[in-house]
């Protein structure tokens, strides 16, 4: 007899999360909890209940957690710039460790004995939920059905479901989406489907949040984003909450074809993996904040900023938000941001996003010393010369010791 006698499932309603909740029950003879997060994937939560409900399911959650997401997830990311091997602003990543601290409250809140979830053995997001609930409950057991039963393929599930009379909204769909997708307010993910050809284009009518750069209006669209440290309050000048102010740059870069992407990848597990994202609010908010810490930012802080940031991105990817070596780099960041307030005006325009100009009252440009006209003294050029000589002591010394590269 199992020693489980309930289990928490991270539930969204869809095929393979409804197959694992009576798998669950059938399996291990356990009541089942199911959890379903609103994290802004623009879809419908509530009808998880019902379908829930019909699958003998008592305690059922069901929680709004957008702002929360942004505010404690999203926005401390992009303080430090965050972005993985070059491209990826880490849309699917960073919304990992919540669903997995959600999951642990309601494990405790339950008293359960497991967690589960519906990620694959071949992706990122088993070693995210689990790296997560390990980190917040040591002792909580995961169980992973992708890992442990003999179903293989949707048609199995499909099977499944129709054996054991589980009624999926979709089953008698003619047509489904090729492609795997992940969606929450920072971000929309395909995967699968033609993708799965690295040379193959991506068809233009998978594309939902954003018109293509062609197709975006002839005219730009200009914002003025107002900063207090390192994040985002205000758009033209009106007071936004986190979520707003994701959901608002979501909408109009999307409607000027921004934030579109295709790459490839290497997942944590060992893998490339092909996919396509679009991330209009992220591309906007990742080049507007570079350009206020221009402003406000020492140089020597910024350039530390930079050299730390593809670990700390490694350590999102890689599911790893609970370390303490995330939260000792998320000190760092956050307190050089302290003097990054002020405003960034940004040129919208088919695709790109163009910034037209930035100020702030913690502004370290000094134009009476920047300018190449008269600095009436502020600046004199002749200690240029003593400050390029030190900086080539080294290299005139090795020279003059027959290390010359001639």
């Amino acid at each position: 007899m199992s020693d489980i006698n309930k289990v928490v499932l991270a539930y969204s309603g869809g095929l393979d999360t409804s197959v694992i909740v009576r798998w669950l029950q059938d399996t291990y003879q356990c009541e089942v909890v199911t959890f379903t997060a609103d994290i802004g994937q623009g879809e419908e939560v509530e009808p998880a209940r019902a379908k829930a409900e019909a699958l003998g399911v008592k305690e059922i959650y069901i929680d709004d957690l957008r702002e929360e997401f942004v505010r404690d997830f999203v926005f401390p990311m992009f303080r430090a710039n965050t972005i993985y091997e070059g491209e990826y602003l880490l849309g699917t990543s960073i919304a990992r460790p919540l669903i997995a601290k959600r999951l642990i409250e309601i494990a405790n809140e339950t008293n359960a004995d497991a967690i589960s979830h519906g990620a694959t053995g071949k992706g990122n997001d088993q070693v995210r939920f689990e790296l997560g609930a390990y980190a917040l409950k040591p002792g909580v057991k995961v169980i992973a059905p992708w890992r442990e039963w003999d179903l293989t393929s949707r048609e199995t599930l499909m099977d499944y479901c129709a054996t054991h009379d589980i009624s999926v909204d979709y089953a008698g769909q003619k047509k489904k989406s090729p492609y795997s997708m992940d969606a929450n307010l920072l971000h929309i993910s395909y995967e699968g489907g033609i993708l799965e050809d690295p040379w193959a284009e991506a068809e233009e009518d998978m594309w939902r949040w954003s018109v293509s750069p062609e197709a975006a209006p002839d005219q730009p669209t200009y914002l003025e984003l107002t900063y207090q440290q390192g994040d985002i309050v205000a758009i033209d000048g009106k007071a936004m909450s986190a979520a707003e102010v994701l959901a608002y740059l979501n909408k109009v870069g999307g409607d000027n074809g921004i934030g579109r992407l295709d790459i490839v990848e290497n997942r944590y597990v060992g893998m490339k993996s092909r996919g396509c994202y679009e991330t209009p609010g992220g591309t906007i908010m990742l080049r507007a904040h570079r350009a206020i810490e221009s402003l406000t930012l020492d140089r020597e802080v910024a350039h530390l900023k930079d050299e730390l940031m593809p670990r700390y991105a490694l350590l999102v990817y890689n599911g790893y938000w609970w370390s303490p070596e995330r939260q000792m780099l998320q000190a760092a960041i956050d307190d050089s941001q302290k003097f990054v307030n002020g405003v960034v005006r940004l040129k919208l325009y088919k695709g790109n996003v163009i910034v037209a100009g930035r100020q702030s009252e913690q502004s370290l440009f000094d134009e009476a010393i920047a300018t190449f006209e008269d600095d009436a003294g502020a600046y004199d050029q002749k200690d240029a010369e003593g400050f390029i000589k030190l900086n080539a002591l080294r290299m005139r010394i090795a020279a003059n010791k027959g290390r010359s590269q001639l």
